[in-house]
């Protein structure tokens, strides 16, 4: 009853800002934090206990070791994130909610206190997530509901290492880690694309350092046939994004931009199926296709990666992590036009590296 109470007291203040109506929402948002918190305990704890398996106190050690070359070698907050761990007892941490109308890949946003206006909506109870895109959908809205691993409270909260993923190899491991402690470095509440673009962007020039440091040949390896498929899949996705665009922007009938939608997502799947071979069978994405494809599985990976080629050029000109870190926050005290028309030029457009990847890949 005590964490009801004080996920209430949070909520009340939250309603404050954000109405009433936000009420239900903010309640299951505070109480899925408390419990979170509630269940975490000092690494050092874990690695002590006899009970502990010797494959997550192998895992637990990783990261106390990728997170003191974060902080020693990237510059990134050495703080108390990543200091404890949680087993969840589920396969996601929470679930997020990405929408966008039937014939656009404009996706919705939704405002927050402290995060400021966001183009996903996320619920720490997966049925609870379906519920509300069920609404969604009855409103004509394309819906995606996805599983989410970590997430960052920006240094507000003592945000534990997750049982969500700390099987994650070791590679893949690091890249979260950089990610999420890159929200700390630099965040302009409600540029979603800005945020995720340079966290990405973080967690590559990171996981590069830390691989010359501490990779084998094996770990190498492994992050290397990741990062391929990622690649590819993402200039899969791109291909058919650009191909809805042009749909929704044709001069013809909504029904006819239906009919051309349901095709292009079916080219989708099928050319996923041809390159799912051609990684000899690899499964790690059909999560991806759970659910019937939408606008609103596109719209979200443009939130990631539109302005990751200019955040690279950026680093690359800067070479040093801190003062790329100066350059980033001296572009998010700029207006969202000015930093984003900056961020394009700095890498000819947004999107470019990855549009040159795709051409490549569909030929």
């Amino acid at each position: 009853m005590k964490m009801k109470w004080r996920a209430l007291i949070f909520c009340g203040m939250a309603g404050l800002v954000a109405g009433c109506a936000q009420l239900g929402y903010f309640v299951q948002a505070a109480q899925g934090q408390l419990s979170l918190l509630s269940e975490a305990r000092p690494i050092d704890d874990w690695l002590s206990s006899p009970d502990v398996e010797d494959k997550l106190k192998g895992k637990l050690t990783r990261v106390k070791q990728i997170r003191q070359f974060a902080a020693r070698e990237l510059g990134l907050p050495d703080n108390d994130t990543f200091t404890t761990y949680a087993d969840l007892k589920r396969p996601f941490v929470m679930w997020n909610i990405v929408a966008t109308p039937e014939l656009s890949l404009k996706p919705l946003q939704w405002c927050f206190p402290v995060a400021g206006c966001v183009n996903y909506r996320g619920y720490y109870s997966k049925d609870d997530a379906q519920s509300y895109a069920a609404e969604l959908r009855a409103d004509k809205y394309d819906v995606e509901v996805s599983g989410v691993p970590a997430y960052s409270t920006l240094g507000w909260f003592k945000d534990p290492v997750l049982s969500t993923f700390i099987q994650y190899p070791d590679g893949e491991l690091a890249r979260l880690v950089f990610h999420e402690l890159a929200h700390q470095v630099v965040y302009v509440a409600g540029d979603s694309r800005f945020n995720e673009s340079f966290a990405v962007a973080v967690e590559e020039a990171g996981v590069e350092r830390w691989m010359a440091v501490y990779g084998d040949e094996k770990t190498r390896k492994a992050y290397v046939a990741y990062e391929g498929r990622k690649r590819d899949f993402l200039a899969l996705l791109m291909k058919h994004r650009k191909m809805l665009q042009e749909n929704y922007e044709r001069d013809v009938s909504d029904d006819e931009k239906r009919k051309e939608k349901a095709s292009i997502f079916q080219s989708l799947k099928d050319e996923y199926q041809e390159l799912k071979a051609s990684w000899g069978g690899y499964t790690g994405y059909d999560r991806w296709f759970a659910e019937p494809l939408s606008n609103a599985h596109l719209s979200a990976i443009a939130t990631y990666h539109d302005f990751v080629p200019g955040f690279k050029a950026l680093l690359a000109r800067q070479k040093d992590m801190g003062k790329f870190y100066d350059a980033v926050r001296e572009l998010a005290s700029m207006g969202e036009n000015e930093r984003h028309r900056q961020l394009a030029e700095y890498g000819e457009s947004p999107m470019t590296a990855e549009n040159q990847h795709a051409q490549e890949h569909a030929q």
